[in-house]
């Protein structure tokens, strides 16, 4: 029997309804299988137990804490010196000396008058006056001989020579020497003396940081042309004066070395971080997972899918991770903030504008 044409039409068309229909069912099947997908791909984190530290740190130089610009006690012409920059020296340690000849002379004539003057005694007014005359030459003189040595005041280290033999009592202004270290407030003398076994560093610590400080709290300190190398030290003295520089208000804060290792050296540039809170097995969540608004600090948090805005007491803040008081059990799973730029009619937090999103699968 012979099928009409327009049979025939009709049998072609359902034809291909039905397979347009079914295309279209597995083509929306794999689209709402992949759009699930995605709403599955969560980066989560986990509240765990564990200790915070939080620190304040700033960046400075080391420097010795105890150093002297040292300078001939007269002037003269350079005889010997006896040290170089790198030395190490001794109390009482001769660094220089001056040609002392004509010293020496002049002391000695003071010595004679004063001898003349005691023999003669001091019955009267007159013989008592030239008797002291006399004597406070002789002084001045001596004085003036012992100024022609320069000895060291206290073991330790010479950073700089500011002279040569044969040149001026005082220096020419450098011969290979290191400059100031601290505590010669600001001007070189012929010799510079450093203990390198006490070192320092003053670091400028922000007005927000400096209140969290005290006397005696513990310090580690780095070095950039150490990786690896730490020392250890203490906070022994914090400015009471400010200084601002650039609108920006800092403290000078001292932190004395109580270790020191064998490569550090004066004058190299050193970071300082002091601990100013310790929280020993609490709950822990990543710094980074909690959002701030309104002066509530608050965290995500994902369970059966569902993401809940949840507000947290905090307690310790350190810079990887936070101390969790209330809000958050151990083991809880979050979901930190999202960092790409919030976009027209979402919020910061990643919520949409009405509330928590709800996701309808499970997480990664």
């Amino acid at each position: 029997m012979k099928v009409s044409t327009r049979r025939r039409a009709l049998m072609t068309n359902g034809v291909l309804a039905v397979l347009l229909l079914g295309g279209a069912t597995f083509a929306y099947a794999q689209l709402g299988t992949g759009r699930a997908a995605g709403e599955t791909a969560v980066r989560t984190v986990t509240a765990a137990r564990g200790t915070v530290i939080a620190t304040v740190s700033a960046s400075g130089a080391v420097e010795s804490a105890r150093s002297r610009a040292l300078a001939f006690g007269t002037q003269g012409t350079v005889d010997r010196i006896y040290v170089k920059p790198g030395d190490k020296v001794k109390k009482g340690h001769i660094l220089a000396r001056l040609d002392d000849a004509a010293a020496r002379e002049s002391q000695a004539a003071a010595l004679a008058t004063y001898e003349e003057a005691r023999a003669e005694g001091t019955s009267t007014a007159r013989l008592y006056a030239a008797y002291v005359k006399a004597r406070n030459a002789y002084r001045a003189a001596a004085r003036t001989v012992a100024g022609t040595v320069l000895k060291a005041p206290f073991a330790g280290t010479v950073t700089a020579v500011n002279g040569t033999a044969g040149g001026p009592s005082g220096g020419t202004g450098g011969s290979g020497g290191t400059g100031g270290t601290g505590g010669t407030g600001g001007s070189a003398g012929f010799v510079e003396v450093a203990d390198t076994g006490r070192l320092r560093l003053v670091g400028s610590f922000t007005e927000s940081d400096v209140g969290k400080l005290k006397v005696g709290q513990e310090a580690a300190v780095t070095f950039d042309a150490l990786p690896g190398v730490t020392a250890t030290g203490e906070v022994t003295q914090i400015q009471p004066v400010a200084v601002t520089s650039q609108n920006v208000v800092q403290y000078p804060v001292t932190i004395s070395f109580t270790t020191v290792p064998e490569q550090v050296r004066l004058g190299q540039t050193s970071t300082v971080a002091v601990e100013v809170g310790r929280a020993e097995d609490v709950v822990t969540v990543p710094s980074a997972a909690i959002s701030t608004s309104g002066g509530q600090d608050a965290v995500t948090v994902l369970k059966d899918g569902r993401q809940t805005r949840t507000v947290v007491e905090v307690g310790v803040r350190g810079t990887a991770t936070t101390e969790i008081r209330s809000g958050v059990s151990e083991g809880d799973r979050l979901v930190p903030p999202a960092t790409a730029p919030a976009q027209s009619g979402r919020r910061q937090d990643g919520f949409p504008g009405g509330g928590p999103a709800v996701l309808r699968g499970g997480t990664r």
